[in-house]
């Protein structure tokens, strides 16, 4: 069975949006475009290619897919020789102008055709970005694995990893590691549902009891 594995920045307050440049997604006002861009050290380069040295397919919205598209057929490096010829699922309405090599589109049904990508054979399935569909993913309880990387910035404002939506679950914590400029980078996995329990007193007091009923 694949994997979908989410990898993707993300700010100290859960903002995604245009972590490489200025134009990379101006939408809403967006003024921090690049904000991962002084970062970046020889750590965080390791762990890129770690992510990237094992086969996998691209999930990508159709966001996502513009701006790769744009940027990575016309590049001459590491990264550009894995992306380049990967095959390329796509979460769009405009199935007639995916042109970059390798690309499909998910269909009219993105959740349906995902279940059917996991149960067949292959490279585990790789979402960079694309927000939207991470939200649609989570929603539907699709992800498997989460890799973060947490930036020291707070943004105020912009697109967010995680929305309301979210199909609740556990994952666990199964790498981590810190770069020399505070990004720490943190692989998690999904690990059931969730577990409660409570720190509260066997017999509350009368003022618990009487905050209890005020809060319902």
């Amino acid at each position: 069975m694949r994997k979908i594995i989410a990898a993707t920045f993300v700010s100290l307050d859960g903002v995604m949006q245009a972590p490489g440049g200025p134009e990379e997604d101006p939408v809403g006002g967006f003024k921090f475009g690049g904000w991962t861009f002084h970062y970046f050290d020889e750590v965080a380069g390791t762990a890129m290619e770690e992510l990237f040295s094992k086969p996998f397919d691209l999930l990508l919205g159709r966001r996502t897919y513009d701006i790769f598209a744009a940027y990575w057929p016309y590049q001459k490096d590491s990264i550009a020789d894995v992306f380049n010829p990967a095959t390329k699922y796509v979460a769009t309405h405009r199935p007639d102008s995916l042109t970059w090599q390798n690309t499909q589109s998910l269909g009219p049904d993105i959740v349906a055709r995902l279940k059917e990508l996991k149960q067949e054979d292959g490279p585990d399935l790789l979402i960079q970005g694309s927000g939207d569909l991470i939200h649609t993913l989570l929603a539907n309880g699709l992800i498997d694995e989460i890799r973060l990387m947490i930036f020291p910035l707070l943004l105020g404002k912009g697109k967010r990893l995680f929305g309301d939506n979210a199909v609740p679950a556990a994952f666990k914590l199964v790498k981590s590691q810190a770069t020399t400029t505070g990004v720490i980078m943190a692989t998690y996995e999904r690990a059931g549902e969730i577990r409660t329990g409570s720190f509260a007193q066997q017999e509350p007091s009368e003022a618990e009891l009487e905050r209890r009923r005020t809060w319902k």
